[in-house]
């Protein structure tokens, strides 16, 4: 990019002071000075900044560049004090010009060409220079040598620039016709030298005639010449202008070129047809010369063509010839002759090269085989290259065994390697395909043989034994020192590699084997014994060969299965077992308790079990994470199994839920007492890390249901009571045990009937909205109500929310139920709003954490505000601690969108969770709700009141409201104001009432509570 904008910069600085020069005559000397110093010195810059392999080369180019720009100066000055003398100082300089110009092009060629030589490209830069340098002599050179105003001096001069030019196009053209993609740097060269070319066949023409005078279109041609000069040294494809372009063979002659030679070989033709028409034919023999020699040149490249097409059909023929000899190969040894032999064929007649075809160690060398054209410095030191600095490198995989690879490495010219690369990795690729049928036939005749299956009896991990009738080892493979430890078994009785505990078992084996002729036995499982006493677990195949008289005895294959069978055991605990906490899982759980219930039918015994859960396990969860969770649940385990005694099972069945399996017992309180010592034990709180370097003292207090088996005739229905005491449990405050009782059913019945009920209810409308006041403690006026949901049951009548919200979170209603509530209260709220006086300025909501991340609840609130026309900043969302915690990113992403949508978000409960007050500072909420535990004492206790206290003054700092719930005396409300608390809640003021009181409130404005 930069040398783009370079590029630009220079063509616009030359454009520019093109246009000076042909608009201020007066300044031409200093003008064209600086339009010669310009295409110098980017040259110079280009150098400089590209670098360049060939920098003489490009010096050279630069330094042509100054010869002309002095000449031009030195003639611009003479011509201010008159004509300048011709030739003059300034026409020395001009011709250094080509001097230097040619000899850094040849540079270039010689470059670009390499040690070797292309006939065929320095044939096609010759035709076309020949026609040229004819076109020249007649037009220009012939011309000055017959003018009669020259003098010798002045004639040399002028002859001087057409046979210049001519050189510096005759060498351009021989880089043009290279193969190859030229690079935009020869490009830009080559249409500087046109540009230096066609202006010189002006000014040479005007020197004819004597008229010539600067300032006119001719300079265009040197601008130009200076121009492209210069950007082809800022361009970064200099550094490539030189390099050496290898080709296979000669250049292909294709359409362009040959129409270019066509038109080059016309030229002598069409001149001599034009100074015949003009009645005058003074270069007649130059012109014949010209031709002749055109033609010898043009004969000279068909004669090459010929000749790449003679050699290309006899390395076709060599290739067959080769590939048949080849395929006839059956050793390596033939195939090394027949390819060598090839290559001899191949290769161009009195060019020299060097064929290496050799053997070596596998090593890490690649499987497959590997061709390619490849530097001598890394071909390995051990193939010898003679000198080459290039070769035709190739490896292939041999047959046989230890491995090893057949290595080819052809030396010679790169030109020459180029050439025969196709043919000689055709002949490589034959012969990895001749190789490798070479190598299936060995493997097909060693299958067939005895000695491969030799082999694989030698090679095999299994032992293989041959016993006699006596029990005495015949034969022992060796594998059997290596699985063992004996050295030479051979002789030994069987029962030295057999523990004394399977010697009947194996007894058993033989004797079964021995019944009939060719009996095989399978699969028998035995434990050996090693030399050093180690016990392996075996596998033991036997076969009756007794009447083979190769063999003569029964043939046992013993393989190593210790670790097989150490990994089944692992399976078979990982499959009944927790990988968690190590218990018994819930199908060994389940087995045990089948098995022990039809044991205590059978003899009249009684069973106990005990269903454990975690008291607010989730919230230790959410809030802490999974992985001080999972502490937890291991802590617990603990104590469980070392709780229930010996003999009974524990067993985790998912999530934070235990059973405890209770046999062995004829006590029909042993399993209460169990019972009460497990609760006991789990309500010592727990020391956990999260592994951050943060510690927490969690509470692993759990609740207990009981049941035993005298209550149940099933063991399916002996977990169904543990369960449904557990349920009661858990209703009787938690942190308890409860006994299954015959009522429970009849409860638990009801209890899905209730959460059957409530999606009916969501449906039917049968939710009606009950309002607390909050008021602004201060002038204890109405600031806002809060939404409290009861459900109008068309059977059981008006029910609390301690009636079904905690169903209505089991089975999902409560996404419903919220989104009813929300849309009410405010629907309610701007029915209030025109009523002026005291209406509430705000409804606040409570909003259920299933609720909010149900998908698309920021648009249901949205719908909701668009339905009711509430104002978002009248809406006041309440959340717990809990969910603004869990799955923080999502759920703040979502609260902040809520807030810059205007509605407000208040932290219910606060303090109740385990989150940190720093927590505030980043937490997306505008209300802080302090729950009412904290309130019922701040009057009894002094550090109930600090705590409120620094909630207080610490939201206050963060801006946020706060709101004290459950007030229900006035030296709590006088209190909290001291604190500075804004807002308060709570049956102080007013307990839930229907909207119609609401109005009341407000008509009869200001309403003032807690008076």
């Amino acid at each position: 990019m930069r040398a783009r904008v370079a590029q630009w910069c220079f063509a616009a600085w030359m454009v520019l002071l093109t246009a000076v020069y042909y608009a201020w005559p007066e300044g031409h000397v200093f003008t064209w000075s600086s339009i010669a110093a310009s295409s110098a010195a980017a040259i110079v810059a280009g150098i400089c900044w590209h670098r360049p392999r060939r920098w003489i080369a490009w010096a050279l180019v630069a330094g042509s560049v100054a010869c002309f720009a002095a000449g031009d100066t030195i003639y611009y000055v003479q011509q201010l004090s008159g004509t300048p003398p011709f030739p003059g100082p300034a026409d020395l300089l001009y011709l250094v010009v080509y001097v230097l110009l040619a000899a850094g092009l040849l540079i270039f060629v010689r470059a670009q060409a390499g040690a070797g030589s292309n006939r065929a490209a320095l044939l096609d830069a010759l035709v076309p220079t020949v026609g040229l340098g004819l076109l020249s002599w007649v037009y220009l050179i012939a011309p000055y040598t017959r003018a009669d105003n020259l003098s010798l001096i002045e004639k040399v001069v002028s002859v001087g620039y057409p046979l210049g030019d001519v050189l510096a196009l005759a060498i351009l053209l021989r880089l043009l016709v290279a193969p190859g993609r030229n690079p935009r740097s020869l490009t830009l060269l080559s249409l500087s030298v046109i540009g230096l070319f066609g202006s010189d066949v002006v000014y040479g023409l005007a020197r004819l005639d004597t008229a010539w005078d600067t300032g006119g279109p001719t300079e265009i041609g040197w601008v130009l010449y200076y121009l492209f000069l210069g950007l082809a040294g800022l361009n970064p494809s200099m550094t490539t202008l030189g390099t050496r372009r290898e080709v296979a063979g000669d250049v292909e002659a294709g359409g362009r070129r040959l129409a270019f030679m066509t038109v080059a070989a016309l030229v002598a033709p069409a001149v001599l047809y034009i100074e015949y028409l003009q009645d005058k034919l003074a270069d007649a023999p130059v012109i014949s010369g010209a031709a002749a020699l055109m033609f010898l040149l043009v004969l000279s490249r068909v004669g090459g063509l010929i000749t790449a097409q003679r050699q290309a059909a006899a390395r076709e023929r060599a290739l067959r010839e080769a590939s048949a000899t080849l395929f006839s190969a059956a050793t390596f040894d033939d195939v090394r002759g027949a390819l060598r032999a090839a290559i001899d064929k191949l290769m161009p007649s009195g060019r020299p090269y060097e064929l290496v075809i050799t053997e070596r160690e596998a090593g890490e060398s690649p499987a497959e085989a590997v061709f390619g054209l490849v530097p001598a410095a890394e071909v390995p030191p051990d193939v010898p290259t003679d000198g080459y600095q290039t070769v035709l490198y190739g490896v292939v995989p041999l047959p046989g065994t230890p491995p090893r690879l057949g290595v080819a490495a052809l030396g010679a010219p790169v030109a020459v390697l180029r050439m025969v690369q196709p043919s000689f990795e055709t002949l490589f690729q034959q012969m990895s395909v001749v190789l490798e049928r070479i190598r299936l036939t060995r493997e097909v005749h060693q299958r067939d043989s005895e000695a491969y299956f030799r082999t694989l009896i030698q090679s095999a991990s299994d032992v293989i034994l041959i016993v006699g009738d006596d029990q005495t080892i015949t034969y022992a493979s060796p594998s059997a020192a290596t699985t063992f430890g004996h050295t030479e078994l051979t002789g030994r009785p069987l029962s030295t590699i057999v523990a004394d505990t399977h010697a009947t078992e194996l007894a058993d084996l033989l004797a079964q084997v021995r019944v009939g002729g060719g009996a095989t036995i399978d699969g028998a499982d035995l434990t050996a014994v090693c030399a050093d006493r180690r016990l392996l677990q075996v596998e033991c195949d036997a076969r009756d060969l007794r009447d083979d008289r190769t063999v003569g005895g029964v043939v046992l294959t013993l393989r190593d299965v210790t670790e097989r069978r150490r990994l089944e055991n692992d399976l078979a605990h990982q499959a009944f077992h927790d990988g968690l906490t190590g218990l018994a899982n819930r199908v060994l759980f389940r087995n045990r308790l089948e098995h022990a219930f039809a044991l205590a039918e059978r003899d009249g015994s009684a069973i106990g079990v005990l269903f454990v859960d975690l008291d607010d396990f989730k919230e230790v969860n959410d809030t802490l994470g999974h992985a001080v969770g999972d502490q937890l649940l291991v802590a617990a385990a603990k104590r469980i199994a070392s709780t229930i005694g010996a003999g009974n099972t524990a067993a985790r069945m998912g999530g934070d839920e235990f059973a405890i399996l209770i046999e062995h017992n004829d006590d029909p309180g042993a399993a209460e007492d169990v019972a009460a010592r497990i609760v006991s034990a789990l309500s010592v709180p727990v020391d956990l890390s999260d592994g951050l370097g943060g510690l927490y003292v969690v509470s692993a207090a759990a609740s207990v249901g009981v049941a035993v088996s005298r209550d149940a005739s099933s063991a399916t229905e002996l977990l169904r009571h543990a369960d449904m005491a557990l349920y009661l449990a858990k209703g009787a405050g938690k942190a308890t045990w409860q006994p299954y009782r015959s009522d429970l059913h009849s409860a638990m019945k009801e209890r899905l009937e209730m959460r059957t009920a409530l999606h009916e209810a969501v449906d039917a409308e049968q939710f009606v909205v009950q309002y607390q006041p909050i008021v602004d403690l201060s002038g204890r006026t109405l600031a806002g109500v809060e939404a409290l949901v009861r459900w109008q049951h068309p059977v059981r009548g008006l029910l609390g929310p301690q009636h079904f919200i905690e169903l209505a979170e089991e089975n999902g209603a409560i996404t419903g139920i919220g989104a009813w509530v929300m849309r009410e209260s405010l629907r309610q709220l701007v029915e209030w709003s025109p009523a002026g006086g005291d209406a509430p300025g705000y409804v606040s909501v409570n909003v259920s954490a299933r609720q909010f991340r149900s998908a698309g609840f920021v648009g249901q609130v949205r719908e909701a505000l668009t339905e009711t026309g509430a104002k978002p900043r009248q809406l006041l969302l309440e959340i717990t601690e809990s969910l603004v915690l869990r799955d923080a990113e999502q759920v703040w992403e979502d609260l902040r969108e809520l807030r810059a949508l205007g509605v407000r978000i208040a932290i219910d409960d606060f303090g109740t969770g385990y989150s940190s007050l720093s927590y505030l500072r980043q937490m997306p909420v505008d209300v802080l709700k302090i729950d009412k535990s904290f309130i019922d004492d701040i009057l009894g206790s002094a550090q109930q009141r600090a705590l409120v206290n620094a909630i207080v003054t610490l939201a206050r700092n963060l801006d946020l409201a706060v709101v004290a719930e459950g007030i229900e005396d006035a030296e709590q409300h006088a209190l909290l104001e001291r604190m500075g608390c804004p807002y308060g809640q709570g049956y102080l003021f007013a307990r839930p009432v229907w909207p119609d009181v609401v109005t009341g409130w407000i008509s009869s404005s200001p309403a003032i509570f807690g008076g």
